[in-house]
């Protein structure tokens, strides 16, 4: 396990988990590739061929943009990059919609998971032999039969459910469901106290729901056991606490760096994903 400290006295993770939890991103401007990974990076081949397309699953209140200073570095050292629209409904039909975009790109890849995006990922990628690596950020590594809520509230610390801003909606179908969203004036404390406070605020006001009933459903498949896996674990998260990212992380087998890092590791700790994403990548080639 790689350990990596940053100056600042730690937040102490404190309360209980209630009725929900989920992954935390940020949208403001995106950095965007097309569906066949054609970002106009330039794509660096060695003796080994070429390398693989890093396709990444945001988190629940975000969109692909969250990813922006990943994707920027990645592209840099010449990897096809997809950040591809959670469609955050559920982990069955959001990993659905997310084979759909698998099969389309070509070759082989690497699948990276944001909190909520973890349980996608950990689904799609199950039975496909181009996904070579899995990567999860700060995120949920369920095994058959489990779901978020439960699996973050196996250990105390998310302060998540305080925050939490709940609208009814109704479905395309007609019935009635519930929408998630995050309080504007918590989000930076909850999901970014380590993001520049005007970038949060923009996420605050931007982000995406996710349906409750997804963090509820519970997952079918765990690609993990299969295919080998990275995990970032965030010692100062207040959506997942850390405790609960270790024993999924160990669990799984997965290679662990721990960072001293809000939920919004991949904003604020850009260089640190991007490693581990590409550790994963020359590992597995």
């Amino acid at each position: 396990m790689v350990n990596i400290k940053t100056a600042g006295k730690r937040n102490v993770l404190t309360g209980a988990v209630a009725t929900a939890v989920a992954g935390a991103a940020f949208g403001v401007v995106a950095l965007t590739g097309t569906a066949t990974a054609d970002t106009g990076a330039t794509v660096r081949a060695d003796r080994d061929g070429p390398r693989p397309t890093v396709v990444l699953e945001h988190g629940a209140f975000a969109d692909s943009s969250s990813w922006n200073g990943v994707v920027a570095r990645l592209r840099a050292d010449g990897y096809p990059v997809v950040a591809a629209a959670d469609p955050l409904r559920g982990p069955h039909d959001d990993a659905t919609a997310l084979r759909g975009l698998l099969d389309h790109i070509k070759g082989p890849k690497i699948l990276v998971g944001h909190s909520y995006g973890g349980s996608v990922i950990s689904e799609a990628a199950a039975n496909d032999p181009d996904v070579k690596a899995l990567v999860y950020v700060a995120a949920f590594l369920p095994a058959p039969g489990e779901s978020a809520l439960e699996l973050t509230g196996k250990y105390p610390g998310s302060t998540l459910p305080d925050a939490l801003d709940p609208v009814s909606v109704t479905r395309p179908d007609g019935t009635r469901g519930t929408d998630l969203y995050i309080r504007q004036d918590k989000f930076r404390h909850q999901f970014a106290a380590d993001v520049p406070r005007e970038e949060a605020a923009l996420a605050a006001a931007g982000q995406r729901p996710i349906a409750q009933t997804a963090l509820e459903e519970k997952a079918t498949a765990a690609a993990w056991k299969t295919i080998p896996s990275w995990a970032v674990v965030t010692t100062q998260d207040l959506n997942i606490p850390a405790a609960a990212q270790r024993f999924m992380a160990e669990r799984a087998h997965a290679r662990v760096t721990e960072v001293a890092a809000s939920h919004a590791v991949a904003v604020s700790r850009p260089g640190v994903v991007t490693r581990v994403i590409e550790d994963a990548a020359r590992a597995t080639r």
